[in-house]
């Protein structure tokens, strides 16, 4: 069965086919570097990167571009609320957004243009338009003449007489000078302080639609097999994107059209103007483990919303401990076993476990990720194959033997670690503790036994599993209402 893909642009799940056999063409509208990245930010990018990740690991060639908006209006009030340069706060927030996908082993795009860099083609590229009538300048600025490009709206669905009653309204300096409400700008003239670059219309700087065209067209060519970006860059910016692309080269800007779902915060939209979002930086400063949030994000499938509560993140650290303890197995266990830690299988070529169980899983696991990439489902494979090699950790644990032959579980770990890496989810062998420590599962245990000895009025029970974890290195923490919480350190 092919991967099939659900295209905003035709409204339906397609079988994707790439314009040149085996090669994927791929581009994501990246951050306005003005701030630090949120959680939204997250879900984004965490999507496209597992999307990139799985074209890999089926076979693929992936050419992955991601921009930088380097120059907007948020970046010059902040320069300005700030007293520093404005290539100051987008070098700063550029590097932070790094650090945060790093940590949440987001693999780096193939390239990063700043639409900075481009600005010569981005004139170029207006220059064209207004050659060929779909652009007009106008006191210093350039506009997007909408009602000359037919098929406008045809990502959104919108029509361009319903779209015109609601923006017709307005009165503003900028709107007296557009023919059309829903003209948008290519060129904006420099205001006083402003960075500024020349351009046959005078001093000015980009708008923020026409950078991405431009960037697309340099970097990966006229048109490209996968655009993606969250629902709220439907319209008008993608949208644009097609006006501006398909006007200028006569050519389909996206085969595909790949937008994911929203995070909400208890129901309502996370976004920088409610004042409700958090940084990914803030959570991941205050210990919370970035595995957590990237399989908080891969629980629900791309296209659906997600509720950012805190019983969501409660329920996303239980599953990672269990998809931990089976990710670690062959590091605890493997030499007791007779086998090695082994390599894990390269993420561009599908494991070929030498049993019919692990097969089996991979199987299920592709038919998942290839109905439009259906996480949950594939998580679902996972979390079986960690809870059987879970459940011989605890036998070797306990009794010092399995009673399963080595050559399989060697297999299903393997495949475990193949497939989660497939999904960047990924414990690092030397965090691992040694063979002979506590697992989580064996801690989980002697806490129970102790809240049953505190239960029954047995203290002296209980300070000695707690002296023998503080032993083993783990420190526990009561909680009001008998919730005990332990982590690993003093």
């Amino acid at each position: 069965m092919p991967l099939r893909l659900y295209n905003t642009l035709t409204r339906r799940v397609e079988p994707f086919e790439p314009l040149e056999s085996g090669v994927v063409k791929m581009y994501a509208c990246g951050v306005t570097v003005y701030d630090y990245s949120h959680v939204g930010h997250a879900r984004n990018y965490i999507a496209w990167d597992t999307l990139r990740r799985y074209l890999l690991w089926r076979g693929y060639a992936v050419k992955y571009v991601q921009n930088f908006t380097d120059i907007d209006d948020k970046i010059i009030r902040r320069s300005h609320q700030e007293n520093v340069p404005w290539n100051v706060i987008t070098e700063t927030y550029i590097q932070a957004y790094l650090d945060d996908m790093d940590r949440l082993n987001i693999r780096r795009a193939d390239v990063y243009p700043k639409a900075t860099e481009v600005v010569p083609q981005i004139v170029e590229f207006i220059q064209s338009l207004i050659d060929r009538g779909y652009a007009y300048e106008s006191g210093g600025d350039v506009y997007y003449a909408v009602e000359k490009f037919p098929s406008y709206g045809k990502l959104s669905g919108r029509r361009l007489d319903q779209m015109e009653a609601g923006a017709s309204g307005r009165v503003d300096e900028e709107a007296a000078k557009k023919h059309h409400p829903l003209d948008f700008a290519l060129w904006k003239a420099a205001k006083p302080g402003e960075p500024e670059w020349d351009s046959p219309w005078g001093k000015g700087r980009p708008g923020w639609h026409i950078e991405c065209s431009v960037m697309v067209r340099e970097e990966l060519g006229d048109s490209i097999d996968i655009h993606t970006g969250g629902q709220d860059l439907i319209f008008p910016h993608h949208e644009n994107e097609i006006a501006q692309s398909e006007a200028a080269l006569a050519k389909p800007l996206s085969r595909f059209w790949l937008h994911n779902g929203f995070v909400n915060i208890s129901g309502e939209k996370m976004s920088k103007s409610l004042g409700n979002f958090t940084t990914i930086r803030q959570m991941l400063e205050s210990g919370f483990d970035p595995m957590v949030l990237r399989l908080f994000v891969l629980q629900a499938q791309y296209r659906k919303p997600i509720d950012f509560t805190e019983e969501a993140i409660a329920s996303a650290q239980n599953a990672w401990d269990t998809l931990t303890e089976g990710l670690r197995f062959g590091y605890r266990h493997g030499a007791a076993l007779g086998f090695g830690q082994g390599e894990p299988t390269a993420l561009n070529a599908p494991p070929a476990p030498p049993i019919a169980t692990a097969s089996e899983a991979v199987q299920r696991f592709q038919v998942a990720m290839d109905d439009d990439l259906n996480t949950p489902v594939a998580l679902a494979v996972l979390f079986e194959l960690a809870k059987e090699l879970q459940k011989e950790g605890n036998r070797l644990t306990h009794d010092g033997k399995t009673l399963a032959d080595p050559a399989a579980l060697q297999a299903q770990w393997q495949t475990l670690v193949a497939l989660a890496e497939v999904l960047g989810l990924t414990v690092s062998p030397d965090a691992a503790p040694a063979p002979d420590g506590l697992s989580d599962a064996d801690i989980e245990a002697l806490v129970q036994q102790r809240a049953a000895a505190k239960q029954a009025k047995n203290w002296a029970e209980g300070d000695r599993i707690r002296d023998e974890l503080k032993a083993q290195g783990i420190t526990l923490i009561d909680k009001p209402g008998g919730v005990t919480e332990w982590i690993r350190g003093s």
